[in-house]
């Protein structure tokens, strides 16, 4: 059962979010979920469909000690208060554990008032290192740390061999980690790297600074649609540009969207994805569902939800619902996800519970077939 959201996903308001009364059988389990813009609302949607379709499998498999498992939805809107007030309403309503969330400056928000209320939070697609200011055993992630897969994007740079590299970046601080990432690992390895600052150029600005810089890839370190779209129509349509490899190591053209958008201009632009080469027989039948619950291909980031509910309901199944037995449980968990054998560990740097690793890909829509993907690099 879903509170606040239509198990048919078609939640497009706020107001679509309110709590209904439960009778204290269920097992809750609170979701956070870019559902309105300015969030990205489509990630938001896969991920509700992954987080509601293992809820019902749960549930058709008995349930947690034959009670059955609970979604309490709530729209974040990629704004970090919006998150704050949700996790503090779902401490309020008594829910076991928090999954959900897709923007990594978001999720670092809500990671630290769960850190702060002692709410187990399992991040399911937000990648920023940085997840929490200090360790802690409330907060685990099921998506790669951004440096583990930006460094396997920059491999695929340097296999393909671009050393001309222009970054164009808009403020914040998941975009300005990324950069950093990519400069400190690219640089010690022979390449140039050109930043454009996103602030004040239009796109077709953007055109001038990668010809004079000479660079033989743009990496696309901003926004979708805007101003991710725009700027790659320009550099798509300037002659100047035409050998110009277009990279989104974010992974903006995951998305159907992002398809209807460019079209054709939106193809051949690697980014990384978080599937192995072939799906298991689990995976694929968690795939066909989602299909059927989406109507369309599921992106990554649904079965990224859906891996966080099986976790949480294994967890929940071996510790009970008592909060800080499940957030003393992270280190047992060995169950077999939908993209391979999850479990979780300490990573040097990192003060919260990883999964390591998910498996990392860089893809890019075919030409040919705008709705394939091309693996074009894995680690």
């Amino acid at each position: 059962m879903v509170q606040g959201a239509a198990l048919g996903l078609g939640v497009t308001t706020p107001s679509s979010f309110r709590t209904k009364r439960t009778d204290g059988s269920a097992v809750l389990i609170g979701a956070l979920l870019p559902l309105t813009r300015p969030g990205w609302v489509e990630a938001g949607r896969h991920l509700l469909a992954g987080l509601e379709q293992a809820v019902r499998d749960v549930n058709d498999a008995g349930g947690i000690a034959e009670r059955p498992l609970e979604l309490v939805v709530r729209d974040t809107a990629a704004d970090p208060q919006k998150a704050v007030a949700a996790v503090d309403e779902l401490d309020s309503l008594g829910v076991a554990a928090i999954a959900g969330e897709y923007h990594s400056v978001v999720a670092r928000t809500a990671a630290a008032r769960a850190n702060a209320l002692g709410l187990p939070f399992l991040c399911s697609s937000a990648v920023i290192d940085a997840l929490t200011e200090q360790p802690t055993k409330w907060v685990a992630r099921l998506a790669p740390a951004q440096s583990h897969g930006w460094r396997i994007f920059a491999d695929f740079l340097l296999g393909a061999g671009h050393r001309r590299i222009a970054i164009a970046a808009e403020p914040s601080v998941y975009w300005a980690a990324g950069s950093r990432i990519l400069k400190e690992y690219l640089a010690p390895r022979g390449c140039t790297i050109a930043e454009i600052d996103m602030r004040s150029l239009a796109p077709a600005a953007v055109c001038d600074h990668l010809a004079d810089s000479r660079a033989t890839a743009l990496l696309l370190l901003v926004g979708h649609p805007e101003p991710a779209v725009p700027i790659v129509k320009s550099v798509r349509r300037d002659e100047r540009l035409a050998g110009v490899l277009i990279g989104a190591p974010a992974g903006q053209p995951e998305f159907a969207e992002w398809a209807a958008l460019l079209g054709e201009d939106g193809t051949a632009i690697p980014f990384l994805r978080y599937l192995p080469e072939r799906l298991s027989p689990y995976g694929v039948k968690v795939e066909t569902a989602l299909r059927e619950r989406l109507g369309e291909a599921p992106s990554f980031v649904a079965l990224e939800g859906y891996d966080s509910m099986i976790v949480l309901a294994d967890m929940l199944r071996s510790q009970g619902v008592n909060r800080t037995r499940i957030a003393e449980g992270w280190a047992g968990v060995a169950i077999e996800g939908t993209r391979g054998p999850i479990r979780f560990s300490r990573t040097p740097g990192s003060g919260i519970w990883q999964w390591t690793w998910p498996p990392v890909q860089v893809v890019d829509r075919d030409p040919a077939e705008p709705g394939r993907f091309r693996i074009l690099h894995a680690g």
